[in-house]
This record gives C-alpha cells, structure tokens and sequence, in this order.
C-alpha cells in the first residue's frame, strides 16, 4: 500500500480550536508543512501540541478551523488522510515477546503487503536493526525499540508520519540514534511533523520550528530566523549568537506566562520568513 502524494504543502492547518469543557487548549492554530521537511512542534507540557496531532491524525475533532494532510480535509475525509500517515506516540509500541523481525512482519501482514518478510528485511537494514533482528524486544534497549516502532510506522511508505516526543524518557545515545533515523526519514521524502519539548531536539532536527504557547502559535520560522529575534550578546568583545533557548525564553517567559518583551515588545503572533 503506497498512498499517492498530492501536490501543494503536506500539511495544513488554519484557524484550529479545541476547548476541554472550560479549558480552551487551541485559540487558532495556523502553520504548514512543506514535503519532505521536518517541521518541530515546540512547547512546554501541556501547551497542545499532542493535541494538534490528534486532530491531524482523525483522533480528534477540531471545534473550529480547519486543517488537511496530504491534501485531504481530516473532517471530512478522515479515511484518506489515515492512508497517508503513520502516527508514533510517545511510547514505542512494539510487541515485546515479538522479536524485531516478527513485529515488522505482523504490521505488514495487517497491512496486506506483498512479501512481508521482505518489507521486514529492509526495514531492519534501514534502521540498522538487521543483527538484531531475530532477537526478543524485550532485549532491546530504548534507542533500539524507538527505531523498531518508526520502522513499523512507515510500513505501506506513509507519505506523512507524526513522531509526538518520540525521545521522551530515552538516554542521550538513544536520543541521538533516535534523531539520525528521523534525519534519514526526511532525506528519502517522507514529510515529519514533530512535536518536542526538548529544545536541543527542534534545533538538532527542524528545517522549521514553531512554538506553541497557551494554545497558539506565537513564532514559526527556521532556526536562523528564530536566532534574529533576539540581538547577539557581546561577551569580552566576541560577538555570541542567541541559542534556540534563548529565543524560546524571551518569547513565552522564563515562568512560562508569555511575557515576550525582551524579544520584540509583544506577544503578537510571528510567521518568521513566511510570505504576507
């Protein structure tokens, strides 16, 4: 199963809303995604960004606004926008009594592929898994079982594939193997939408970042745009260019209350480098 790509962004989203009876989680939500790019998510706990994904992915209805992946309205065309992505969460779902093998080859088979056992060989070679493919996962280490999971999830070659935090809880290794897999993804055209609160991981990973604070989307840019809304600080005459973290505390506050004077005197929503 290989779903056919649409022309124009791979994802879009206008105006999005979603209120927990009292709780207003999204205030209009507004962003695109380019294919083939990785496009990170950023915000604190609890700022929405599991959230959007789930409206993307169909789990959830939007109270307002709008948002298409791969070219079809997720309302309305629920069933084609769940042929065009694959979702990983925030924990790697994988089968432990199952080795790495076998795991691939049970999605693929659920998925009615040809040749499972292929789709499992090359999937174990592309993420480096091949020697241990024959192993229980239970034996994997953290790194190991996230590569396993978002080798499962691009099984049937999704054009569009979410990774909600997809190093929570890893060691640093792990992080770093983690983010390779996610580099190689982009560069064989598969478009990554990435939702993080690890600040180094957007920097490390992103060709766009937007930071998502208190239900919006408040800066959307890339890295370089980001680092130019704070001036560069001269430490003993040696000129020192603002970090992604700097940026990100000047914006929503180092209390997370959103005070963004430091950076430009507002918190007005920012589109870095967008057209007008």
């Amino acid at each position: 199963m290989t779903t056919r790509q649409v022309p124009g962004p791979a994802i879009q989203v206008r105006g999005l809303e979603k209120s927990y009876k009292q709780l207003r989680v999204l205030r209009g939500v507004d962003f695109e995604v380019a294919r083939g790019s990785i496009f990170a998510l950023l915000g604190s706990n609890g700022a929405g960004k599991t959230t959007v994904v789930k409206i993307l992915s169909t789990l959830l209805r939007a109270d307002a606004g709008t948002a298409g992946v791969n070219g079809f309205d997720v309302a309305a065309q629920a069933a084609r926008v769940r042929e065009s992505i694959s979702l990983t969460g925030q924990f790697a779902a994988v089968d432990e009594v199952l080795s790495g093998r076998e795991n691939l080859v049970l999605v693929a088979r659920l998925r009615h592929l040809k040749n499972p056992g292929v789709v499992a060989d090359d999937l174990l070679a592309r993420f480096s898994l091949t020697d241990a493919g024959g192993r229980k996962v239970s034996t994997y280490s953290g790194g190991m079982r996230r590569r396993l999971d978002i080798a499962m999830s691009l099984i049937g070659n999704p054009p569009v594939i979410f990774l909600d935090e997809p190093t929570t809880g890893l060691d640093p290794q792990a992080r770093i193997e983690v983010w390779q897999a996610v580099k190689e993804l982009a560069a064989q055209g598969t478009t990554v939408l990435l939702t993080t609160q690890y600040l180094d991981e957007a920097e490390q990973l992103a060709d766009r970042i937007a930071i998502l604070h208190e239900g919006r989307i408040i800066v959307n840019g890339t890295l370089t745009e980001l680092k130019q809304l704070l001036p560069p600080a001269k430490v003993e005459y040696v000129e020192k260019q603002p970090t992604l973290e700097d940026v990100f505390f000047a914006i929503v506050g180092a209390d997370g209350k959103g005070d963004a004077d430091g950076a430009s005197g507002t918190t007005k929503d920012r589109n870095v480098g967008a057209d007008k």
